[in-house]
């Protein structure tokens, strides 16, 4: 994939982003003005509040303009890595958004729970709400799916919120049903649940960008098809300890170490490397800044029946998920190996020193070099 190409789809996903995010503030802005007179007119502070919810939708819809178009910058000396993380703060100010309508919806309903008022429904008022629950609906699911497509966790959020929104609008129109046929108000209690549905909503939405935010553990679909194209080279044995870093949507850089037979030359090696970040990169659209170096035995037998016994011992211990880069020196009676231990284990660096203590009693007169990895991928 070449420089060009990449800037190409990034445009491309940029405008995308964009053309979405102005129809939501259309049709949100356009929905809020009905509302807003319908519920004024009606005495209805759930038609009111949902008004208020539309506006926030459309604000949420301009933040994510300003995100895209920030995350869209060069990347520059203060910030070499580019400013792609800009759009998972944008995705953290809508769910803050959603939680805030969500507390003050809540808020307004229980007030009239207390202090009862009565609403005045026509027809009119239950068409707009009616129209409003379709547009919602449609909004919805075209601003989602555009998000799910391009990779936008705004886009995602604000679909997700005016699918919630739909409901509401909904909800309301079933309790001004219940009100016009049995005198009843239902609103003020519909209007406290339908509260409580969006603040878990916005909650969900503020933990999970708040994940990507701190640094999530890569996607496995991606590690696998990362490795599968690193071992695809006859020269690779394994591909280990793969550590991805995502500085915004579709943007990663990473590192990886393969094993190699010890019998490869400084330059073999070098153009190895040199292919395989190009092919990842072009495969994957993920940057490989380091590639490490496992050696493997192959001149000395003793090699493999050593590497079998530390596997044994390895086995023995139920937190190691893998262990790799071994190599046996005789030369320099060193002896060094990886071990991935899990994050379910109480006490990693225990499970390190069992291990050292057992492989050092088979290997009395051997230095050990044991590297303690973490299960990035």
């Amino acid at each position: 994939m070449t420089k060009g190409t990449e800037d190409g789809q990034a445009k491309r996903r940029d405008r995308a982003i964009v053309r979405t995010s102005v129809v939501g503030i259309l049709a949100n802005v356009f929905l809020a003005t009905f509302k807003a007179a319908v519920g004024l007119t009606a005495n209805s502070v759930a038609i009111v509040m949902d008004a208020v919810n539309n506006l926030s939708d459309a604000a949420s819809s301009v933040i994510t303009i300003v995100g895209t178009k920030l995350a869209g910058r060069e990347p520059d000396q203060k910030h070499p890595f580019g400013y792609g993380r800009v759009e998972y703060l944008s995705a953290m100010v809508i769910s803050l958004l959603v939680l805030y309508a969500g507390v003050t919806a809540l808020a307004e309903s229980v007030k009239r729970i207390l202090v009862p008022e009565e609403p005045d429904y026509g027809a009119t008022s239950l068409a707009i709400i009616a129209v409003a629950v379709v547009v919602k609906i449609v909004l919805g699911r075209y601003v989602k799916g555009v998000g799910e497509r391009v990779g936008s966790g705004s886009l995602v959020n604000s679909g997700e919120d005016a699918m919630l929104d739909s409901a509401i609008s909904a909800s309301t129109l079933v309790a001004a049903s219940v009100f016009l046929f049995f005198h009843v108000s239902l609103e003020p209690w519909l209007g406290a649940i339908i509260a409580l549905v969006i603040i878990k909503s916005g909650l969900e939405m503020l933990q999970e960008t708040l994940s990507s935010i701190l640094g999530q553990r890569a996607d496995a679909g991606l590690a696998r098809e990362i490795k599968a194209t690193v071992t695809s080279y006859p020269e690779v044995t394994g591909a280990y300890d793969l550590v991805l870093h995502d500085y915004g949507p579709n943007a990663h850089n990473g590192s990886v170490h393969i094993e190699v037979p010890d019998t490869l030359s400084a330059d073999e090696l070098d153009k190895l490397i040199r292919t395989i970040t190009v092919d990842v990169a072009q495969r994957h659209n993920v940057i490989l800044t380091a590639i490490g170096v496992y050696s493997v035995n192959t001149k000395d037998p003793e090699a493999v029946v050593a590497r079998k016994k530390v596997a044994e011992i390895v086995r023995d211990h139920p937190d190691v998920i893998q262990m790799h880069g071994f190599y046996l020196d005789k030369d320099e009676k060193t002896l060094r190996f990886d071990i991935v231990v899990g994050f379910a284990a109480k006490d990693r660096n225990q499970v390190y020193r069992d291990i050292h203590e057992k492989a050092q009693r088979e290997f009395p007169g051997y230095s050990l070099q044991i590297t303690l990895d973490t299960d990035f991928s």
